[in-house]
């Protein structure tokens, strides 16, 4: 049972004084504390620095110490959250890096989700048939560990400008299946306000983007970003998502719930996205605090991921039952809207796959065996009758694809018996360097095949 100071720590994580800067910046004035430029300004990145705020272990001094390692930088609002003199605080963990880092281990690779293999053009990554990722910017308000993107974010010799955008922007135009476009990054939120909004308005003007989504962490690291200019900007874009990254209810400080209450408050719908980490976040308990506290401050738990395959994350790597045992204890032990999706960003570009608790255990013509998170099986009678759906006389399934669009392979083209096979040397969508990476797999790859078609 959590003691009285347990739960107020969890409440009230230190740094959170709205009088008074905490150690060490007690001399600096409230105004700059609270402005998210003097925050940015004065972000901390070395052993000497870091050091004035936490004991600093000899393995944490040797992960900020090493050569070619990825970027520090934290920014004091998100480093007044760590204990000094734990270096398993969860919320340390996250952003100072150790000798583990620097351990390589087997399965480890640069792009683990082969992003660079699925770009038409230069940060734009179309995996899935309708919607596309468009990188905006290699910089964030603080790096996380654990970064997929490592390759790239952090790096300003690598950053992204008009040229890019007007080829994203363009490649998006001219894909009329596009319906949802997701800015990541590095975090859009760091761009200049007149920059993103550019961005915005131009996806706006194209008639087939009906949803805009912004991935960002900026809430969390850079709470006073999130200002009435910026959310008054934002809602002028509708329908705009924003799906926030915490990992830890420790995150979930006063001043974070201030920003997404103003997110929120602006119409924007908020969903949350997770990073199943060791030491940081792998106990139910920790869990169930974590999705509680979103919902209170509406925001929807989205997914729970498995810790990608990248360079340097090694030691964040869980089990993937871990990830299921989770699940297990949220589905039935917490309101529905609270349970988050566990996920596996499969390795290779395969995308997002459920990885979830199995609750059908059995079935027949005549039932289906199902258990709930108690553990109680039922049978559930299939009905007697059944009039099929019929495609041929349903608006939706008329309206189809367009005339002479293939349609993406999928399990569901399979079932709708569109497809007779899945022909993974086909893979229909991608650009011509996924051809480039069948042919180092081995793989056959057919001729003639377009690869923006879809």
């Amino acid at each position: 049972m959590e003691t009285e100071k347990e739960a107020q720590e969890l409440e009230e994580p230190p740094g959170c004084s709205h009088t008074q800067p905490p150690h060490p910046w007690e001399a600096i004035p409230i105004t700059s504390w609270r402005d998210w430029r003097w925050q940015l300004a004065h972000r901390l990145s070395g052993v000497e620095e870091l050091g004035k705020v936490v004991r600093l272990t000899s393995e944490e001094v040797e992960g900020l110490s090493a050569p070619g390692r990825f970027r520090v930088e934290v920014t004091p609002y998100f480093a007044s959250l760590m204990d000094p003199d734990d270096p398993a605080c969860p919320i340390r963990r996250q952003v100072i890096p150790t000798r583990d880092e620097l351990a390589p281990y087997n399965a480890e690779m640069a792009d683990s989700l082969a992003e660079d293999s699925h770009s038409p053009v230069p940060g734009l990554v179309h995996r899935y048939p309708d919607r596309v990722l468009m990188l905006v910017t290699t910089q964030c308000a603080s790096y996380c560990r654990y970064c997929t993107r490592s390759r790239l974010v952090g790096n300003p010799a690598a950053q992204f400008g008009r040229k890019t955008y007007d080829a994203q922007i363009e490649y998006i135009a001219h894909t009329p299946q596009i319906r949802d476009v997701l800015l990541s990054g590095g975090d859009p939120l760091t761009l200049p306000q007149s920059v993103l909004e550019d961005i915005l308005r131009r996806l706006r003007a194209i008639d087939h983007v009906e949803v805009v989504r912004i991935g960002t962490r900026v809430p969390i690291f850079l709470p006073m970003r999130i200002t009435p200019e910026l959310t008054g900007m934002l809602r002028k874009y509708h329908p705009l998502w924003i799906n926030v990254h915490t990992n830890h209810p420790k995150e979930i400080t006063p001043e974070v719930r201030q920003a997404l209450a103003q997110l929120a408050d602006a119409g924007i719908p908020l969903g949350n996205q997770s990073v199943l980490l060791a030491g940081v976040n792998d106990c139910p308990n920790v869990m169930k605090d974590l999705v509680h506290a979103l919902v209170k401050n509406r925001v929807r738990p989205y997914y729970i991921y498995q810790c990608d395959m990248v360079q340097g994350a090694g030691h964040f790597r869980t089990p993937v039952s871990v990830g299921t045992e989770i699940i297990e204890s949220l589905r039935g032990h917490t309101s529905g809207f609270a349970v988050p999706t566990f996920v596996i960003d499969a390795p290779h570009g395969g995308g997002k796959i459920p990885v979830m608790p199995n609750y059908l255990l059995s079935q027949s013509l005549d039932h289906v065996v199902v258990r709930n998170y108690q553990g109680f099986i039922t049978a559930y009678a299939q009905p007697d009758t059944y009039d099929r759906h019929d495609p041929s006389r349903c608006p939706s399934c008329l309206r189809g694809l367009p005339s002479g669009k293939q349609e993406s392979q999928s399990v569901a083209a399979l079932l709708s018996g569109k497809q007779p096979a899945i022909r993974l040397a086909e893979e229909v969508g991608t650009h011509p360097a996924i051809r480039t990476t069948m042919l180092e797999a081995n793989m056959v790859v057919p001729s003639g095949t377009n690869g923006h078609s879809r």
